[in-house]
């Protein structure tokens, strides 16, 4: 994508691989003139996989300060690799991304209203990433997603973090997988995976951080009545939900069908306000008394309120 990006700016560029052992060492020399040298008359790079080159960050902010007119473009396979190494020193300096698996609103460019059904109905079990598109068997797609979850979603926490147990993990999401649309105490799941509270506190944030779970706080305007001690979480991808609890069972044979539309019309929700640069918090709202509302949106001094529905497993998508 960043490669076709590069070419409609039609501008010359340098490419650098971040897994080359040789641009590791060409841009070990800290100055700000072997960085003149190596770039010459190119004022546009770009670097794939930048979290593996050791104080990337301290590279590009001396590349930005000292050479002018200079672009860079970085991405790389981890999120918190990238986050980690680039995010202080680069304050300021730069504009981050987030991309999204595909959205609703991309896929009517391909979908008419009644293969739009069976398309949503779909996604409801594998989800949205996009190589599902070119893999038209459902096992084969089974066996995507659960290489995803296992050799590179997680991979993330497991080296970044120096966390030795993963089996913890995928038992917290198993146990969140269950609680889709409820409020989540971490104190209980403590108790059920025998660690401390702020451990799964701890595990639920990184598994926000790589893109896998989403946290949202009950709404308030009156804590005597209403609940916000405990969040609620939903999953990023619904196809990932369903490769954690191994079910990938089409939703007419589903009981959990209400979840999986609640969790995926949120995850919806998130790609709308980000592809349309929405600024938005988010919450739900539940009452002592049991009254609630799904999902809460508090922007420009205004609540949006929404409820998600499914009846009879006849999927509508909404406008």
């Amino acid at each position: 994508m960043i490669r076709e990006i590069l070419k409609r700016l039609n501008e010359p560029y340098l490419y650098l691989n971040g897994e080359d052992i040789n641009v590791h060492d060409r841009l070990s020399h800290s100055s700000a003139e072997n960085y003149r040298q190596l770039l010459g008359t190119f004022r546009l790079l770009f670097i794939d996989e930048a979290q593996k080159i050791p104080e990337i960050g301290h590279i590009l902010m001396l590349m930005v300060d000292e050479i002018d007119g200079l672009k860079v473009i970085i991405s790389g396979s981890s999120a918190l690799g990238i986050s980690k190494d680039t995010g202080e020193p680069l304050t300021g300096r730069k504009y981050t991304f987030k991309l999204y698996a595909f959205s609703e609103s991309e896929f009517e460019q391909i979908e008419d209203r009644i293969s739009k059904i069976d398309g949503v109905k779909h996604r409801l079990v594998y989800g949205n990433y996009p190589e599902l598109i070119h893999i038209p068997d459902n096992a084969d797609k089974k066996d995507y997603l659960n290489e995803m979850v296992s050799s590179y979603l997680l991979k993330d926490i497991l080296a970044y973090e120096n966390i030795k147990n993963s089996q913890k993990i995928f038992n917290l999401l198993r146990l969140i997988t269950f609680q889709i649309g409820n409020e989540v105490s971490l104190q209980e799941l403590g108790k059920q995976l025998a660690i401390s509270k702020n451990t799964v506190d701890k595990y639920l944030n990184l598994l926000c951080k790589v893109f896998i779970l989403l946290k949202f706080e009950g709404f308030s305007k009156n804590l005597r009545k209403e609940i916000t001690k405990n969040a609620r979480w939903y999953f990023l991808d619904n196809g990932i939900m369903n490769t954690v609890i191994a079910n990938f069972n089409p939703i007419e044979s589903r009981d959990d069908v209400g979840q999986l539309w609640e969790n995926y019309l949120i995850s919806e929700r998130i790609k709308f306000q980000e592809n349309k640069n929405i600024a938005s918090n988010n919450y739900f709202w539940r009452t002592y008394d049991q009254q609630g509302i799904d999902w809460v949106e508090e922007r420009d001094g205004k609540l949006y309120i929404y409820e998600f529905k499914i009846k009879e497993y006849r999927v509508k998508v909404p406008s």
